[in-house]
């Protein structure tokens, strides 16, 4: 199979970098295409340690491709590349969510799902449009997170508000006086931290929801979206732990 520089609409995608790889590996093992090492690579350690997670599948290593190195990565420190089949997910109904309502950045996506894995927050809604979840950027900036968690994407709010009607959803804007630092979350029920767009936020409709503000110094319009969000996993975390 000829691998091609990666588009959205492609049936697979792949990992920069020895760490995300073999993230892929030890959760998605499955959906391993191949495994790429680059003839200057010289880690041994690492080199067994993606062998040992592939044993009994070693024909899908493939050692000393070069040439896909300057096909698939622009950077030129890569010396592993995972390539995988793109998959479908399915939120866990009965575990706390983050949604996020159109992001366009994948870099901020990446590091959001990454923060998400660190306090231990596992299912993520999007709500459309947003950028693509298995873009190599995102997965970069995931650190290979992504792997780890469940993500599913939705046309709209009221489509998600459907299918997990038992979760009770915090809106995190500007647009109300309920402040974070004096919040105190419900701990009996299935909670979903929302987020908005990273230029607009969240839209209006999302007052109706139950709203909370990060509170700043004047000295700033707001808080930049990665910030925010693992501001609010941290005192999330603290108050209700997880499940």
């Amino acid at each position: 199979m000829k691998f091609q520089k990666y588009k959205k609409d492609s049936s697979y995608s792949y990992t920069l970098g020895a760490f995300p790889t073999i993230e892929l590996i030890k959760f998605k093992k499955d959906q391993v295409i191949n495994i790429y090492f680059h003839s200057s690579f010289s880690n041994e350690e690492i080199r067994k340690t993606i062998f040992d997670l592939l044993k009994n599948n070693e024909d899908k290593i493939i050692l000393n491709d070069d040439k896909i190195f300057s096909k698939l990565s622009d950077k030129e420190n890569v010396y592993v590349i995972g390539i995988f089949n793109k998959y479908d997910m399915e939120l866990d109904y009965s575990s706390h969510h983050v949604l996020l309502d159109n992001p366009s950045n994948t870099g901020n996506l990446g590091t959001i799902i990454r923060s998400c894995l660190g306090f231990n927050i596992k299912n993520i809604a999007i709500i459309k449009p947003s950028v693509d979840i298995f873009d190599i950027k995102t997965i970069r900036a995931s650190m290979g997170s992504i792997f780890s968690v469940n993500i599913t994407l939705f046309n709209s709010l009221e489509e998600y508000k459907n299918k997990f009607s038992n979760h009770k959803i915090y809106s995190f804007m500007l647009q109300t006086n309920n402040l974070l630092q004096d919040f105190e979350f419900d701990k009996n029920t299935c909670s979903t931290l929302a987020f908005g767009n990273e230029a607009h936020g969240l839209d209006q409709k999302y007052l109706k929801e139950i709203p909370i503000k990060i509170k700043h110094s004047t000295n700033i319009d707001s808080l930049n979206i990665t910030n925010a969000a693992t501001i609010a996993f941290y005192e999330f975390n603290k108050q209700v732990g997880n499940k």
